[in-house]
């Protein structure tokens, strides 16, 4: 008798484990289950792409300026080069005396003072 229940025990047993693994299994495979896990793996991969892209950005930028450095070795550009001072060129003029036109032998004046 202990041998027909050890058995059924296990049977019972196996049969919830098996029917456990189905569900679970049915429930992976609905359209919706396969649409979340579509959109999380997009979204790792985004985030693996966007990692590799931004380590990218950062080892050409951190060639690039080695390179320069290079480069301004080679060509002895590190020192800041002498410029000469900036020129202000200034207008001479005298701004007391009004601007006048002459049209057709005409003077006109655009002192506006003078017309009251």
């Amino acid at each position: 008798m202990f041998r027909r229940t050890f058995w059924f025990t296990t049977g019972v047993a196996a049969g919830v484990w098996a029917t456990t693994k189905v569900n679970r299994k049915l429930k992976q495979l609905t359209p919706e289950s396969l649409a979340a896990t579509a959109a999380n793996k997009a979204i790792e991969a985004g985030h693996r792409l966007k990692d590799r892209a931004v380590g990218f950005a950062l080892d050409v930028r951190a060639n690039m300026a080695q390179r320069e450095a290079e480069l301004e070795d080679a060509l002895g550009l590190h020192a800041d080069p002498e410029l000469p001072p900036t020129r202000r060129y200034a207008v001479i003029e005298n701004r007391n005396k009004p601007k006048t036109y002459v049209i057709d032998n005409t003077t006109y004046s655009y002192n506006r003072n003078e017309d009251h």
